[in-house]
């Protein structure tokens, strides 16, 4: 395409009055909602300010912080390393390694023999979540992290495991299955109760 072209249509970019161009009426704008603050702190006592770390801010149901692994009712890590959440991850910030799962675990295949999150790469997206399958991650209330190096700020699985024991009670798994009735285990009981 050249700049001769018939077909390319030019725009002119609009005519800005002399208030917009020392920007009066953003300054105008900007001012006005800092009174409005104001006033609301002298006439009705209303509080902007948390005063942190004593008064501790409770997120909304919906927030999404720091990651944890979630256990089984045997206190094994849930993950079966699918790779699920690796994949529908956008920021690349999920590595897991897989290892067959020992004899005495019938229920799956594989576990995670390692599973480990960069939280300064992680966008807080939620995909993890929503993509794991059996409901192995989630993303908690927690807000309050810190680290001094990078490497501090890398979780790995016991890290997300300690995030578990210490969110379980305030924070029950969101997705947790209610349990089901056991069924019978001999011809004359399941009989016997339906009829």
């Amino acid at each position: 395409m050249h700049l001769n072209d018939p077909h390319l249509k030019r725009l002119t970019p609009p005519k800005l009055t002399l208030a917009e161009k020392w920007y009066l009426p953003q300054i105008a704008d900007g001012l006005g909602v800092t009174a409005k603050h104001m006033a609301g702190v002298v006439f009705r006592n209303k509080v902007f300010t948390m005063e942190y770390p004593e008064e501790q801010h409770v997120p909304s149901p919906n927030y999404r912080g720091v990651h944890r692994l979630n256990k089984d009712e045997q206190g094994r890590v849930k993950c079966v390393a699918c790779m699920l959440c690796a994949t529908a991850c956008p920021a690349h910030c999920i590595d897991i390694v897989g290892a067959t799962a020992p004899e005495t675990w019938p229920d799956r295949e594989k576990y995670c023999e390692s599973f480990v999150i960069d939280e300064l790469r992680c966008i807080y997206c939620g995909m993890c979540e929503e993509a794991c399958p059996v409901e192995a991650i989630e993303l908690t209330g927690f807000y309050d992290l810190t680290g001094l190096s990078r490497e501090q700020m890398i979780f790995d699985k016991a890290k997300l495991l300690s995030v578990f024991d210490a969110t379980k009670d305030a924070e029950p798994m969101r997705f947790s299955l209610p349990p089901q009735p056991a069924a019978a285990s001999t011809p004359e009981q399941r009989t016997s109760e339906t009829g």
